[in-house]
Parts: structure tokens; C-alpha cells; sequence
């Protein structure tokens, strides 16, 4: 039976660039980084203080993926935040943009997206 999520894994193509967003940014604290030589890429191992993992693949001409609205997959990663004005003040600060912070009709929490340095969806999510 499933416990938990244990991790997401992702893939970036500028390994300055994301661990700036990741760890600087968002938080997260890396426990791993291995350079995979035959492979030519990095794996990062990354935690967050609530406890779920991050993975983090560095692939420098790693291509593209299609995403259109509602395509199947994997939609965003989202992760809690305690104050989200205050998280996005940071950010913002910082030269990441968001969108309009919204309110989900169902839950009444508060909730927004910005995007990692490869454009990959991010939701940032207060609960009620």
C-alpha cells in the first residue's frame, strides 16, 4: 500500500540556474550531488523542510517537452508555503514573476504559479 509521495523528479538544463531557484529560492536543502559522467549530466538530491524530495536531472540539451492547456500528464508541482505574500515579495525581489495569486473555489485556499528556470509550472499553494 502507498504511503506518501516520496519524490518528484525533474529535468533542468542549467544546473547554476536551478539550484539557485531550488535551494536559494524555494528553500530546499541539497543532500546529494553526483555527476554522472557516461551520461553527462548532474543528479541532484534535494529535501524540503516539510520532507518530500526533489530530483533533480542536468541535462544540457535535454529537448523541449510540448505542453499545451490540459494536455495529458503531468500538469505542475506544487508545494505549500506558510505566507504567500511573503514568498512572493521574495521571489519577486528576486526577478521571478507570478501570476495573479488566486482562490480556489473549493478549499478557499490562496494559490499561484510561477515557473522554474526551464519553464517548467510551479504552484505555490497557502492553505485555508
Amino acid at each position: 500500500m502507498i504511503t506518501k509521495l516520496h519524490h518528484l523528479a525533474i529535468i533542468g538544463t542549467d544546473k547554476t540556474a536551478s539550484l539557485y531557484f531550488y535551494r536559494d529560492l524555494l528553500g530546499f536543502e541539497v543532500v546529494g550531488e553526483y555527476y554522472q559522467e557516461g551520461r553527462e549530466s548532474w543528479k541532484i538530491d534535494l529535501v524540503m523542510s516539510g520532507g518530500g524530495q526533489l530530483e533533480l536531472f542536468i541535462f544540457k540539451n535535454a529537448p523541449f517537452r510540448l505542453s499545451y492547456p490540459e494536455a495529458r500528464g503531468l500538469r505542475h508541482i506544487a508545494f505549500e508555503v506558510d505566507d504567500l505574500d511573503k514568498t512572493l515579495s521574495n521571489l519577486s525581489k528576486n526577478g521571478i514573476a507570478a501570476e495573479p495569486v488566486r482562490v480556489d473555489p473549493y478549499t478557499q485556499a490562496r494559490f499561484t504559479f510561477i515557473k522554474d528556470p526551464d519553464g517548467l509550472p510551479v504552484e505555490l499553494y497557502q492553505p485555508e
